[in-house]
C-alpha cells in the first residue's frame, strides 16, 4: 500500500507541474490555495519612516513611540527617529509686549499733562522695571529648551549648524538661534525591507523579507549627509534591494528556502559601509524566503509531501500493528484473569459451604445440648423445690407439735390485727327484739360481730385430738427431716443456679461431660 501511495503521488506531481494552475486541486489533493505567498498571509509588514513637526514638550514621546497604520497598500509600521520642534511663538510674548506699549502710551499721557515721568504712581520708574523684568523672564523661559533623554539636538542660526547638545536643559538667549532637529541616538529602530520578484541564478523569481535594526550614531551626518529621514529611507531601501537582489542572484531556486536564518554578517558589513558613520546597522535577519511563482512552490513541495505522506503511512501502519499486538496481549491477559477469577470464586463458594455446614452443625448441637441441660435443670429444680417444701412442712409440723401455744398466739394476733383493720368499716346495726345470746344481753356485741365478719368462730386452732396425733408422729417426722439434711447440705455446698448458665461452669447432671467453648457460646 505504501508503494501504491508513492506511485499515486509521483504521478500526480508529474501531472500537477504542467497544469496545476488556476486554483484547481491536483490529482493528489494539492490545492494552490494551500501555497499562498508571505505577503498574502500578512507575515511581513512594510516599515515607513517619517519626521514630524511637534511641540518641544512632545518630542520625547513621539521619538520613542511606534505605531501601525493602515493605508492604501495595507498595514505599515510607522517609526519616527527625528522630529522638527516648533520655535518660539510671538503669541506667548504678546502679553508682556502689551505692557511695554501700555507704558509708552501712559508715559506720553503723563508728559502731555506735565507730570513727572519718574515719580508717577502708575507709569513711573517702578512700572518700567517690572515690565522689563516680565519681558526678560518670559524671554528666558521661551529660550529654555529640554532635550529628551537619549536624544541629541541640533542648534542652528540662520540655518547654519552652531552646536550639537545632548540630553538636558539648554538656554537659548540669542533670538536667532533655534533647535532645528532632535534625533534619537540611543534607540534601535526596526525596519522591514521586503524584496519582491528578484531573479535567481536559474531565472526563477523569488521574494525575500529582510529585517534590519539600525541606530543613528551621528545626528549631523544623518541630517546633512544622508538627507534626514526621507533621504535615509530612500537610500536604505535602494541599498537593501540592491544587496538582496545580488544575494538572490547567487542562489539556486531550490536553495531559496535555506536562506532563512543563515548568517547575514557579510550583508550587514556591506550595508554598514554605505551608511557609517551616520547610521549603524546593528542586526540583519532574513525572516522569509520563497519562490514567487505558486506553481513552482507546489513543484518544490511535492517531493516533501510524498516523503511526509510515506512517513505518516509508515507510522500509521506501525501504530496499527502495535494496536493489534497490544489488543491480543490484553485479550490473553484478560482471559487468564477471568480463569483465575473463576477459580477464586469456586474456592470461595467451597469454603462458604463448609463454613455454613459447620455453623449449622454446631448450632444444632448447641441447641440440643441447651435443651437437654434445660430439661435436666428444670427437673432437678422441681425435685429440689419439692424436697425443700416437704422439709419445710415437716419442720413446721414438728414446731407445732412441740409448742402449739406459739402458733395459737400468732393466730390470735393475726385475728386481732384483722379486726383492727375492719373496725372503721363496720356497719351501723340496731337490734330489734330479744337477744339470742345465752347470757341474755340486749345490746350489740361489736367484737363478736367483727369475728363473724372475718370468719372467726372462736374455736381453738388445734384440738386435743389433733395435738395427740401430731405428737405420735413426731418421731417419724423428725426421722424424715434428718434424712433430708444431707441432701439439703449438698445443695447448699454446690451453690448452683436453678437454670444452668455460662457462669456456673459445672455440669448439673452427674457424670455429664464438661461443655466446650462452642457449647458455651451456643448457650449464650
Amino acid at each position: 500500500m505504501a508503494m501504491a501511495e508513492l506511485r499515486r503521488r509521483g504521478g500526480a506531481v508529474t501531472g500537477g507541474s504542467g497544469g496545476a494552475g488556476g486554483g484547481q486541486p491536483a490529482g493528489d489533493g494539492m490545492d494552490p490555495v494551500d501555497f499562498p505567498a508571505a505577503r498574502d498571509l500578512g507575515g511581513s509588514i512594510d516599515t515607513v519612516m517619517e519626521q514630524r513637526r511637534v511641540p518641544l514638550d512632545d518630542a520625547g514621546e513621539v521619538l520613542n513611540r511606534s505605531e501601525q497604520r493602515r493605508g492604501e497598500g495595507g498595514a505599515a509600521h510607522v517609526i519616527c527617529p527625528m522630529v522638527i520642534p516648533r520655535g518660539r511663538s510671538l503669541i506667548t510674548m504678546l502679553p508682556v509686549s502689551l505692557l511695554l506699549v501700555l507704558g509708552v502710551l501712559g508715559s506720553a499721557v503723563v508728559s502731555v499733562a506735565g507730570g513727572n515721568l519718574l515719580l508717577n504712581p502708575l507709569f513711573g520708574i517702578h512700572y518700567w522695571v517690572l515690565s522689563l523684568f516680565a519681558v526678560g523672564f518670559v524671554w528666558w523661559r521661551q529660550g529654555m529648551v529640554m532635550v529628551p533623554d537619549g536624544c541629541a539636538a541640533l542648534i542652528t542660526r540662520f540655518g547654519k549648524l552652531e552646536q550639537v547638545v545632548g540630553p538636558g536643559r539648554v538656554i537659548l538667549l540669542n533670538p536667532w538661534k533655534r533647535v532645528s532637529y532632535i534625533v534619537n541616538t540611543t534607540r534601535e529602530y526596526p525596519f522591514n525591507a521586503p524584496v519582491r520578484e528578484a531573479p535567481t541564478k536559474g531565472g526563477v523569481k523569488a521574494s525575500i523579507d529582510l529585517f534590519i535594526q539600525f541606530r543613528i550614531s551621528d545626528p549631523v551626518e544623518f541630517v546633512y549627509t544622508l538627507g534626514a529621514v526621507r533621504g535615509f529611507e530612500e537610500k536604505l531601501s535602494n541599498a537593501v534591494s540592491e544587496t538582496i537582489r545580488s544575494l538572490i542572484y547567487e542562489q539556486q531556486a531550490a536553495d531559496i528556502y535555506n536562506m532563512v536564518g543563515e548568517d547575514t554578517g557579510r550583508l550587514l558589513e556591506q550595508l554598514n559601509q554605505q551608511f557609517l558613520p551616520a547610521v549603524e546597522l546593528t542586526n540583519a535577519n532574513i525572516t522569509h524566503a520563497e519562490p514567487s511563482d505558486r506553481e513552482y512552490r507546489m513543484d518544490l513541495a511535492a517531493p516533501e509531501m510524498v516523503r511526509v505522506a510515506k512517513d505518516a503511512y509508515t507510522h500509521q501502519y506501525a501504530l496499527q500493528l502495535r494496536k493489534e499486538q497490544d489488543e491480543g496481549d490484553l485479550t490473553k491477559e484478560l482471559a487468564t484473569l477471568h480463569e483465575t477469577l473463576s477459580g477464586i470464586q469456586a474456592e470461595i463458594a467451597q469454603y462458604q459451604a463448609q463454613m455454613d455446614t459447620a455453623v449449622e452443625r454446631e448450632t444444632n448441637r448447641a441447641e440440643a445440648l441447651a435443651r437437654q441441660r434445660y430439661v435436666q435443670a428444670e427437673s432437678e429444680a422441681r425435685a429440689n423445690a419439692a424436697l425443700l417444701e416437704a422439709q419445710a412442712l415437716d419442720i413446721r409440723a414438728v414446731t407445732a407439735a412441740e409448742a402449739p401455744e406459739i402458733l395459737d398466739y400468732r393466730y390470735q394476733r393475726e385475728v386481732l390485727d384483722t379486726l383492727e383493720e375492719v373496725a372503721d368499716h363496720l356497719p351501723r346495726l340496731v337490734r330489734i327484739g330479744g337477744s339470742s345470746d345465752p347470757d341474755g344481753s340486749v345490746g350489740v356485741d361489736l367484737l363478736q360481730l367483727a369475728r363473724e365478719l372475718v370468719g372467726e368462730r372462736g374455736a381453738e386452732l388445734f384440738s386435743e385430738t389433733d395435738m395427740a396425733t401430731m405428737r405420735t408422729r413426731l418421731t417419724e417426722v423428725a426421722a424424715r427431716i434428718a434424712e433430708r439434711e444431707p441432701e439439703i447440705a449438698a445443695l447448699r455446698a454446690a451453690d448452683q443456679p436453678t437454670v444452668p448458665g455460662t457462669d456456673a461452669g459445672v455440669s448439673l447432671v452427674p457424670g455429664a461431660p464438661e461443655p466446650t467453648d462452642d457449647e458455651t457460646e451456643a448457650q449464650r
